[in-house]
């Protein structure tokens, strides 16, 4: 989430009610986009939203949220344990002991790689402090949607995605952006 974007929620909290909005959108190459809103205008932001969609080949779309399931995601540092980084066999070992469906190996915007273990909403909790138990300490805990659909693009469609992400991600009243771009 950008700087900007919290500053804006926390200095304009008291003079408005803020809104929570995810908006449904196709992309190029017909990829799968949801985006999660915070603000205190929605029509302006549903506004900023479509021209940015349409500058960069893009449209609301009904039924984008069809390719995405909402999950529990605990993210761990891959580099936590005081012994040695934890391997993605031992990973997958201490997932299925916790009670997580799958981990992910990711690299977050350091370039330090984390694990994400995603599990059922219900269960996040639980996972959390399983893998605590484990000698995992959490970095973050959150509910998120998680692809169930994902979509190959060219190497034309995925400039035009990523510049349209990229100018989705700097709009001051977008939270977060879901893509199934594999």
């Amino acid at each position: 989430m950008p700087k900007s974007s919290i500053e804006a929620a926390i200095t304009g909290g008291d003079k408005a009610k803020s809104s929570y909005l995810l908006y449904e959108a196709r992309g190029p190459g017909g990829s799968s986009l949801l985006i999660e809103i915070l603000t205190d205008n929605a029509k302006r932001s549903f506004q900023e939203i479509r021209r940015l969609l349409s500058q960069h080949g893009g449209m609301f779309a009904d039924g984008a949220r069809h390719s995405f399931e909402k999950k529990g995601v605990v993210t761990v540092s891959k580099e936590d344990r005081s012994s040695s980084p934890v391997s993605l066999d031992q990973a997958l070992e201490l997932a299925i002991e916790a009670g997580a469906e799958d981990v992910q190996e990711e690299e977050d915007e350091e370039g330090k790689m984390i694990l994400k273990f995603i599990c059922a909403v219900p269960t996040l909790r639980q996972v959390r402090e399983k893998l605590e138990l484990l000698g995992l300490s959490s970095i973050s805990a959150s509910l998120e949607f998680i692809p169930t659909v994902n979509t190959q693009l060219t190497d034309e469609e995925m400039e035009r995605t990523s510049q349209l992400l990229e100018a989705l991600r700097d709009c001051l009243d977008v939270v977060r952006v879901y893509d199934n771009i594999v």
